[in-house]
């Protein structure tokens, strides 16, 4: 039984570490789809309307694409953008965004 349960626990940690995303990955997405309107990390903006990427919460940045794709927010640039990517792309940007310095709140 306590075998069985340390085999669930690893497969469960193996999930958590592939849907933390890979920020490399996350870094050259971000250079095709999001620099043009965010910035190259996300925290330059071209437009006021385009929010500061950098420094947001991970989980956030993922729901919120996930959002756009499912058609639950509704910005016809973004959701375009969105119906491209695929869980693993959401995953990858939004670690690489969230790694990024930012002047939205305090880092430690």
């Amino acid at each position: 039984m306590n075998r069985i349960l340390v085999i669930v626990a690893a497969l469960a940690f193996a999930g958590a570490a592939q849907a933390a995303g890979n920020a490399e990955a996350g870094k050259t997405k971000a250079a095709q789809i999001c620099a043009a309107c965010h910035g190259p990390e996300g925290n330059k903006p071209t437009a006021p309307e385009n929010p500061i990427l950098a420094g947001q919460h991970q989980d956030y940045l993922v729901k919120v694409l996930k959002d756009y794709k499912a058609g639950k927010r509704n910005n016809p640039i973004m959701k375009g953008f969105a119906a491209t990517l695929s869980n693993q792309d959401m995953q990858d940007l939004a670690a690489w965004f969230a790694s990024q310095k930012s002047n939205l709140h305090f880092q430690r």
